[in-house]
C-alpha cells in the first residue's frame, strides 16, 4: 500500500510535470511564434497571461470608473437597476469631479412627487430580486413578486411620431432597445427584451438591419422595423428593394414604425455578420445563403442623394401609412445643409430622424472605424438639433439619440439638448445578463446574448430575464423624473439647454444654452424666401 502511494505520488509531482515541461518544448519548436520558439516556458506563460488579461483588467485591475466600453460603475448600475430596481449608492460619487464635463443644474426648489406631471395610476405586478444572504464566495437571492407603477409620461406629454401618417406612434415614455439584428443576437434575447419593453409599457424594440424575427412579433412590444442597405427580409429573389414585401409587414399591428438605416455610429462601413451565426433560420429571413459570412454594402445602392432619399422616404410613407424615419452619423454639421435644404425644396419630412453617435455598439467592426469615425453623440446631437430649428423643420420630425445613453443623467442630457426619445442597445444587453466578455462576434456569447447557437443560448433564460428589463425601463424612467424634479420641472419633457451647464478644466461653467443657443429660424427662412422670389421672377 505504502509503494502505491510513493508511486502515485512520484507520478502526480516528477514524472508528470517532466513530460508536461517535455511536451510544451517539443510544441514549442511547431507553432510560428518567436516568443515561444525561443523561450518556450515563459513564452507560454506570456500567452497564458495575454489571453485572460481583458478579464484580469475588467474584474481586478481596472478601476470603477475607467473601463471601456462601459466602466465598472456604469455596468453595475444597469445591473443593479435590472435586478432590484434601485441603483442606490453609499457614501459618495466615484465621478473625478476635477476634469470638464457636464452637469445637471438643479432648481432652488425642488417639486415634490405629488406635483410632478407623470402616469402612476396603475399598479403592475413585477417581480425583483432580493438577497437572502450574502457570503464571500457566494450570493443566494430569488426572486419576489411585488408591485410598481411605471413612471409613464402624462397624456398631454406623449411624443406623437408622424402624426401626419394613417398609423401614428404615440410614444408614453423617452427610451426604448436601440437596432441588435436577429443574428447578431438570438430569439431569447429578443423574446426577454420584447416582453420586458412590453410589460413596462411605453417602450420598444427596434429590429436592426437583420430583418423582423417571428419573436419580434410574439412579444407584443412596440416594434420599430429598420431596413438596411443589405434589404435583409425588404428584398426579392434577385436582391432589390421589394415594396410588396414592405408593405405587408407594414400591416403587422405591432410594427410602428420604420427605420432607414444610413448609417451607425461604430460602423459606417455597412453591417457584418459571421457565417458561424448564420443558421439556418437567419438565412431565411435575411434570404442568404446559410453558413456565409454576410457584409451588407456601406450605401443603399439605389439612393444616391438627398432628393432621391426623400423621395422614397414618401413613397414607403404612403405605402405603408406608418412613420418612416432613417438613422444618421454625424461627420461634420455642414453636412447636413443639403438634407434639410432638400427637405424644405420637395416639402418631404422624415418621421424622425435618429442621430447615433460615434461611441455606439456593434457585433463587429473596423477598429480604426469604431475608433475615429463620425462624431460622438453630444455634439452630434446639438448639429441635428440646430440644423432642424435653423430650417424652420424642428416641428415636422422628431429626434431619436443613440449612443452609451445607459443611465437617467445620461438621457437627461440628451433630452435638454433636444432629443424626443432615446435607444439604448448595449443598456438592454447588460441588463439581460451581458458581462461585456467582448465576443460577440464569435457566436460564443457566455451569456447567450449574442448568439444564435443553442447551447450558449441557455444561458438567457426569457423567463427571468424578461423582469430584468422591465426593471430596467421603469427604473430609468422613475430616475428621470426624479432629476426633472430637482430642476423645479414637472416632467422630463420640460429640459432644455439651459438645465444643463458645463465646467471647464479651468472650473469656468456657462449653461449649455450659452454654449450652443438654439439657431433663429427667421434668417434661413427669410433667405429662402428671397430666393424662391427670385425664381419665381426668372420663370415669369
Amino acid at each position: 500500500m505504502l509503494w502505491t502511494i510513493l508511486i502515485f505520488l512520484l507520478i502526480v509531482f516528477i514524472v508528470g510535470p517532466i513530460c508536461l515541461l517535455l511536451w510544451l518544448n517539443n510544441l514549442a519548436r511547431k507553432p510560428q511564434h518567436s516568443i515561444i520558439r525561443a523561450h518556450p516556458y515563459l513564452g507560454w506563460m506570456r500567452y497564458l497571461l495575454e489571453k485572460i488579461g481583458p478579464e484580469f483588467r475588467q474584474y481586478w485591475f481596472d478601476d470603477d470608473n475607467s473601463g471601456k466600453p462601459f466602466s465598472r460603475s456604469d455596468f453595475l448600475g444597469i445591473v443593479f437597476s435590472a435586478k432590484y430596481r434601485s441603483d442606490l449608492l453609499s457614501f459618495g460619487s466615484k465621478r473625478d469631479f476635477e476634469k470638464p464635463g457636464y452637469y445637471i443644474a438643479n432648481g432652488l426648489f425642488p417639486l415634490l412627487n405629488e406635483e410632478l406631471r407623470v402616469d402612476n395610476q396603475e399598479k403592475i405586478h413585477a417581480m425583483k430580486y432580493k438577497i437572502d444572504h450574502e457570503g464571500l464566495f457566494t450570493r443566494h437571492e430569488q426572486l419576489e413578486k411585488d408591485q410598481t407603477t411605471r413612471w409613464l409620461y402624462h397624456e398631454e406629454d406623449a411624443v406623437i411620431v408622424g402624426g401626419d401618417r394613417n398609423f401614428p406612434w404615440r410614444l408614453s415614455g423617452p427610451f426604448g432597445a436601440s437596432a441588435t439584428s436577429y443574428g447578431a443576437v438570438g430569439e431569447n434575447y429578443i423574446l426577454s427584451t420584447g416582453h420586458g419593453s412590453h410589460m413596462a409599457g411605453g417602450s420598444w424594440i427596434n429590429t436592426g438591419e437583420g430583418g423582423i424575427a417571428p419573436e419580434h412579433l410574439k412579444s407584443g412590444a412596440d416594434v420599430v422595423v429598420q431596413i438596411g442597405p443589405g434589404l435583409f427580409g425588404f428584398r426579392d429573389d434577385e436582391g432589390n428593394f421589394s415594396i410588396a414585401e414592405f408593405k405587408q409587414k407594414a400591416q403587422e399591428p405591432n410594427i410602428k414604425a420604420f427605420e432607414i438605416k444610413f448609417g451607425q455610429g461604430a460602423k459606417i462601413r455597412g453591417g457584418h455578420l459571421e457565417g458561424a451565426k448564420v443558421t439556418t433560420k437567419v438565412a431565411n429571413i435575411r434570404k442568404v445563403p446559410v453558413g456565409k459570412t454576410i457584409n451588407s454594402p456601406n450605401r443603399f445602392p439605389f439612393l444616391h442623394n438627398a432628393i432621391e432619399t426623400l423621395q422614397f422616404i414618401k413613397n414607403l410613407q404612403h405605402e405603408g401609412g406608418k412613420p418612416v424615419g432613417i438613422k444618421i452619423v454625424v461627420g461634420y454639421s455642414a453636412n447636413l445643409d443639403e438634407f434639410f435644404e432638400a427637405m424644405n425644396n420637395l416639402r418631404i419630412y422624415p418621421d424622425f430622424i435618429t442621430v447615433d453617435g460615434g461611441e455606439g455598439g456593434t457585433g463587429a467592426t473596423y477598429k480604426s472605424m469604431a475608433d475615429t469615425m463620425g462624431l460622438p453623440l453630444y455634439p452630434a446631437l446639438i448639429a441635428v438639433v440646430d440644423k432642424a430649428h435653423q430650417f424652420g423643420l424642428r416641428n415636422k420630425l422628431k429626434i431619436f439619440a443613440s449612443g452609451k445613453l445607459i443611465s437617467a443623467d445620461k438621457i437627461a442630457i440628451a433630452l435638454a439638448i433636444g432629443a424626443d426619445a432615446v435607444n439604448s442597445a448595449r443598456g438592454f444587453m447588460i441588463a439581460n445578463g451581458c458581462i461585456m466578455a467582448l465576443q460577440c462576434h464569435t457566436g460564443k456569447c457566455p451569456s447567450g446574448v449574442t448568439t444564435t447557437d443553442p447551447k450558449y443560448q441557455e444561458a438567457l433564460v426569457p423567463e427571468e430575464k424578461k423582469w430584468r428589463v422591465m426593471n430596467y425601463i421603469i427604473n430609468v424612467r422613475q430616475g428621470l423624473f426624479a432629476l426633472a424634479a430637482a430642476c423645479g420641472i414637472d416632467t422630463p419633457r420640460k429640459f432644455n439647454r439651459d438645465h444643463i451647464v458645463f465646467k471647464d478644466a479651468d472650473g469656468k461653467v456657462k449653461r449649455l444654452s450659452e454654449l450652443f443657443p438654439i439657431p433663429d429660424s427667421s434668417a434661413e427662412l427669410s433667405k429662402r424666401a428671397l430666393l424662391n422670389e427670385d425664381d419665381a421672377t426668372q420663370v415669369g
